[in-house]
């Protein structure tokens, strides 16, 4: 498939800036696949709108402050997004470097008083391999958390790097500060409110956590001429035994996925089960920790995941794959119907993108 048909026009007022003043005020666009209609809610509709005895998964990755600013000796400016850190060596991490031209392998970048910084390692991929120095030996998250800011995607205009409300609201109510992985939010979760999970579970829906660290695989555009020559960028993930239990579960009840980066982790341990490449009574007693590179567009497959929310995603994007693919699996068909769900919904003035509406699946 051409990359190119994952192109769409966006007027740029459909780009949400802010967040909604309430995180259940947002809209909700949703599409049953079966009969193909379309309806139009608010996101507080969103308990009574679910079949009943859904299982719900999320992703409780916490957004950390990746984005730190430095200066190269010469006293140029340096943006660093940090990715990931390397298997077991945690000052070196995946970065994304801006300007990336003049920091070569080699080449040092830096905050006076606080670390210097080491390109070891440049990738094809437009990532480098960065070791940290940092003042009083302190940790990178330690680094992050003094001196980073929120890595706010480049499409949010601000004036500053980042400011308390976006602290605050480009962050899930359910992220664990347990797993500060993520260095772009799973936004899908973005609209719900601790009173609209309570509602959930007052109804029956089971609610299960999960954690994909969110990186490069999630954000990267696709660069490629053909989808099939796209390289996905691993993300690691983490399912607890409970999860695994619910996802083995014999009497499997509906599942409804929260956010595409759920999708990926539900849909990398389905296929691993298939291949038999995991023992499911292991998976069950232990949990799984396990990298996905797992890129789904038309005509794949979809094996794990019933329903989906999700929000409006950037063209040229694997999660529009993703979110193509899930429409009509099997079938090529799903682009053609998200692009037309898009224009209904850019004719309708739908906010777009992180901070924006959510679309739900059927």
């Amino acid at each position: 498939m051409q990359t190119d048909l994952l192109n769409y026009s966006l007027p740029a007022n459909c780009i949400a800036q802010t967040p909604t003043q309430k995180r259940d005020g947002s809209r909700l666009l949703v599409v049953n696949r079966r009969t193909g209609r379309i309806e139009h809610h608010r996101f507080s509709d969103f308990p009574q709108l679910l079949p009943a005895d859904c299982t719900l998964f999320r992703n409780n990755a916490a957004v950390f402050k990746a984005r730190l600013q430095g200066k190269r000796p010469t006293g140029g400016a340096v943006e660093c997004l940090l990715l990931n850190p390397e298997e077991g060596q945690p000052q070196k991490w995946r970065c994304l470097l801006k300007p990336g031209k003049r920091l070569q392998e080699g080449k040092t970048f830096g905050c006076k008083d606080a670390f210097c910084a080491k390109v070891l390692q440049k990738a094809e991929d437009g990532s480098s391999l960065v070791e940290f120095d940092i003042v009083g030996g302190k940790s990178v998250q330690w680094l992050c958390s003094r001196y980073g800011s929120v890595p706010l995607p480049p499409y949010l205009e601000r004036s500053k790097a980042t400011c308390s409300e976006d602290e605050q609201r480009y962050q899930t109510v359910y992220a664990s500060e347990d797993k500060p992985v993520a260095a772009a939010a799973p936004t899908a979760g973005l609209h719900f409110t601790p009173e609209l999970f309570a509602q959930l579970q007052s109804q029956g829906v089971s609610i299960y956590d999960l954690t994909l660290h969110v990186g490069l695989g999630t954000f990267r555009p696709i660069e490629a001429d053909q989808l099939q020559d796209h390289s996905m960028h691993k993300e690691r993930y983490e399912l607890s035994a409970s999860a695994c239990s619910a996802l083995l579960s014999g009497a499997k009840r509906p599942l409804l996925a929260i956010g595409t980066t759920t999708v990926r982790c539900i849909e990398d341990f389905t296929r691993r089960i298939f291949a038999r490449s995991i023992d499911p009574q292991i998976a069950k007693e232990q949990g799984l920790i396990a990298d996905a590179d797992l890129f789904l567009y038309p005509p794949s497959f979809l094996h794990g995941v019933d329903y989906l929310l999700t929000n409006f995603h950037l063209p040229r994007s694997t999660l529009l794959c993703l979110v193509a693919t899930f429409l009509t699996p099997g079938e090529m068909g799903g682009l053609a119907w998200l692009k037309a769900i898009y224009a209904e919904a850019i004719r309708r003035n739908y906010r777009f993108f992180s901070y924006g509406d959510a679309m739900l699946i059927l």
